[in-house]
């Protein structure tokens, strides 16, 4: 009897616990492991589809692609044609220069023209000789050039990449391929241009391989369980796959029949996409099992095991010390850290200083990290994701944030611009600090509770909580603000909303907040408080100005440019200021009349130089966007004048064509972009073009091609680098390109000129 009291009881006590928690808990911590090795690998499939879509982004969206279609009609004689095909080719053979990509090209939806990064021509040529396909994969391929299409996938299939059509017969060029389709325009349903870029599914099958030996297969799949690349092999049929996608959630392990089991994420590129880890569970779950049958084993030990019953009392008073160091060396392995050397008290003693230490150390971040989160939660309340009393308090008490359901509160809005003179040199740092020293200060000042969030980079939200014994409301709150809000280094308004009572309204006292801002934010740099507060006969001024030009006054815009009086249209330009000062104009109404103002000079200038230069336009109307006070509005329109009817002197147009001559021969191994040559001289692509050939007596691209091809000899002559090590230093990112462009030019491959000039 004292047997089974003292062992046999504690011992199957001890048994199931092992068998039932333990094992619990270890089959809980290999799901966790399998969800971590997923997320990873998720993340890294993730990067590179991020990656191959921003690269389509920039190509399509690119000025080339724009400028080519502008002139894809020209015959093939149009030079100006030929050197934007040329440059798309190089673009497109930057992009299928990347190890997972076969090849790319572009698809011109309502033209008879198929480019890529060897050749163009037309569809029927392309896809019978550069690319042969069969008519029925040709129909099948040419369903998918309809419509937008965003990241759409063509699942596998065999697609020829003859890189050269003098290889075509020496070189087998299919392969299983996954094609991506993007379409531009982007947002349009009859795009002009497809960009298709075949991956290889050897190359996808290496990226989304785990190197686990619980995962027997992995696979990019759709919600109804059809595959674009796998790696492995798949036991479970799409219909079952389709409904573990419906009825499960991603990160969850599912488990099926025989041993098997899968998990599946979200991909970031196409929420219809998924990444699927098929598990072999047996493996997954093998220490729990083996931990299982020892638990099994060792209670069988001790129903056979009567005559040691002296042992086992002393081993279950030391089971208890051991328990606790092994749990405490575990705890030390598992977070990198040393397991203590020494008898076990001395191990227990350490280790338990150690967690203590941890402890005190994770409660003093989250004790740091409380103002954050509870700031988080009232800018959720502001925009009004919280609206109900029910959702806040359950939200209020997981981060410990204390409040009355009810009472008086408003909300103001604290809008810090900039002045344009330190927008740029200030730092995002410098300006994050003293958005913090203003929170700091109403903290400070404030004789109430002050629930402050940053909405946005430049607006700070302070929720004023009334009390009448102290006569504190939004008011007080607002004189308190402007007192500290006098700042040489930006220019403050604030918004004063309409009083509330319930928490969960005070997203209309912060809605109502930016509408004064909007709507009596003034010019002056002193500090507006604006509210509701000024009387009619201002609100009817201020109403009562036109904040728009008149055709008369385009007209007359018009009349000083075409007579070069250039001095009276910054005159008729501040007069128009000194009108909208003098009617206490909104801040608003001045940037939508100065926006207006700028936009008919543009237009003005633009109709007769017959050029449009985006970047330099954006930048003018950047730099009156800056402007927040009277002050600068009249410095920035002096800048902007003198810079929109400057007049060039031939002169310095040759001077400036000699600092870029200069300039491509110090740095002809890089990328050298006509668009930005003629942004520095102010001009369009087509105008800098000529204007480089009239200079120089030579073609632009030409003259590049050949200034590489010299230095490209002197390297292949002179030392012996590789091919494709010559080929980057002279500026090509693929030997391909460098071989075509020698041979045009030299009419032999850079290897064989080597050969020859060596005997």
């Amino acid at each position: 009897m004292s047997y089974l009291i003292l062992i046999l009881i504690p011992v199957v006590v001890a048994s199931m616990f092992v068998y039932f928690f333990v094992v619990g808990l270890i089959e809980k911590d290999a799901e966790k492991l399998n969800h971590v090795v997923m997320r990873n690998f998720s993340d890294q499939a993730n990067t590179t589809f991020s990656s191959l879509e921003t690269s389509m982004i920039n190509m399509l969206s690119s000025s080339n692609v724009i400028s080519f279609l502008k002139v894809i009609n020209d015959t093939a004689e149009n030079q100006q044609r030929s050197e934007w095909a040329h440059s798309l080719m190089n673009q497109l053979d930057k992009i299928q220069s990347s190890e997972y990509i076969d090849s790319a090209y572009l698809y011109f939806n309502h033209y008879d023209l198929v480019l890529d990064a060897h050749t163009y021509t037309n569809k029927h040529y392309y896809f019978h000789h550069y690319r042969p396909m069969d008519q029925q994969e040709q129909t099948e391929l040419f369903k998918h050039f309809s419509g937008k299409k965003t990241m759409h996938f063509i699942y596998p299939h065999t697609a020829a990449t003859t890189p050269d059509p003098q290889r075509m017969e020496s070189q087998d060029g299919s392969g299983s391929s996954v094609s991506v389709l993007l379409s531009y325009p982007f947002n349009s349903q009859n795009p002009d241009v497809y960009l298709i870029v075949n991956l290889s599914q050897d190359k996808l099958r290496q990226q989304i391989s785990i190197n686990e030996e619980w995962v027997t297969a992995t696979a990019i799949m759709n919600s109804e369980g059809q595959v674009i690349v796998r790696n492995g092999e798949i036991s479970m049929e799409s219909a079952e796959l389709r409904d573990m996608f419906l009825e499960h959630e991603e990160g969850e392990l599912y488990l099926g029949g025989k041993g098997k089991a899968l998990s599946f994420r979200q991909t970031g590129f196409n929420n219809s996409w998924y990444y699927v880890s098929f598990v072999n569970l047996p493996v997954l779950l093998k220490p729990a099992q083996m931990l299982s049958w020892l638990s099994l084993a060792f209670l069988a030990l001790f129903l056979v095991s009567g005559s040691l019953v002296s042992y086992y009392l002393s081993g279950k008073l030391y089971r208890p010390i051991q328990e606790i160091k092994s749990g405490l060396e575990s705890h030390s392995q598992i977070h990198g850290g040393i397991v203590p050397a020494g008898n076990d008290f001395e191990v227990i003693k350490r280790a338990s200083s150690r967690l203590i230490t941890e402890y005190k150390e994770l409660s003093q971040l989250v004790h740091e990290m409380s103002p954050i989160v509870q700031e988080r939660l009232v800018s959720k309340i502001l925009h009004g994701e919280y609206r109900d009393s029910l959702s806040i308090e359950y939200y209020a008490k997981e981060i410990d944030f204390s409040y009355q359901p009810k009472g008086l509160r408003t909300v103001l809005c604290l809008e810090i611009d900039f002045y344009s003179r330190l927008a740029e040199p200030l730092s995002e740092t410098s300006k994050a600090f003293l958005i913090l020293q203003l929170k700091e200060k109403i903290h400070q000042l404030a004789p109430t509770a002050a629930w402050l969030c940053q909405t946005k980079p430049n607006l700070l939200a302070f929720v004023v909580h009334h009390d009448a014994f102290l006569g504190f409301g939004p008011k007080e709150a607002a004189e308190m603000c402007k007192t500290i809000m006098q700042q040489p280094y930006y220019k403050a308004s604030i918004g004063v909303g309409k009083t509330v009572q319930a928490i969960g309204d005070l997203h209309l006292s912060y809605d109502h907040a930016l509408m004064m801002l909007e709507k009596y934010k003034t010019l002056n740099p002193e500090v507006d408080i604006c509210d509701e507060d000024c009387t009619p006969e201002q609100e009817s001024e201020r109403n009562a100005w036109d904040g728009f030009l008149t055709s008369i006054e385009v007209n007359r815009i018009t009349n000083l440019y075409k007579t070069k009086a250039y001095d009276q249209l910054l005159h008729a330009l501040f007069a128009k200021l000194e009108e909208g000062y003098r009617h206490k104009a909104s801040a608003t109404q001045m940037k939508y009349v100065c926006t207006d103002v700028l936009n008919t000079w543009i237009r003005i200038v633009e109709t007769e130089k017959n050029e449009f230069r985006v970047s330099f336009y954006s930048e003018l109307l950047d730099k009156l966007e800056r402007c927040v006070t009277w002050e600068e509005l009249k410095q920035g329109f002096q800048e902007i004048h003198s810079e929109l009817f400057q007049v060039s002197e031939p002169s310095d147009r040759s001077s400036q064509m000699q600092e870029i001559l200069d300039y491509i021969h110090t740095h002809y191994g890089e990328e050298l972009s006509i668009e930005q040559f003629a942004q520095q001289m102010n001009m369009s692509v087509g105008h800098f073009s000529r204007t480089f050939k009239e200079v120089v007596g030579e073609k632009y691209v030409e003259y590049i091609a050949k200034l590489r091809l010299q230095k490209a000899k002197q390297y292949l002559l002179e030392t012996d680098l590789k091919i494709d090590e010559v080929a980057a230093k002279v500026g090509y990112w693929g030997r391909s390109s460098f071989i075509r462009i020698f041979r045009k030019y030299e009419g032999t491959t850079p290897a064989k000129y080597r050969t020859a000039h060596h005997k």
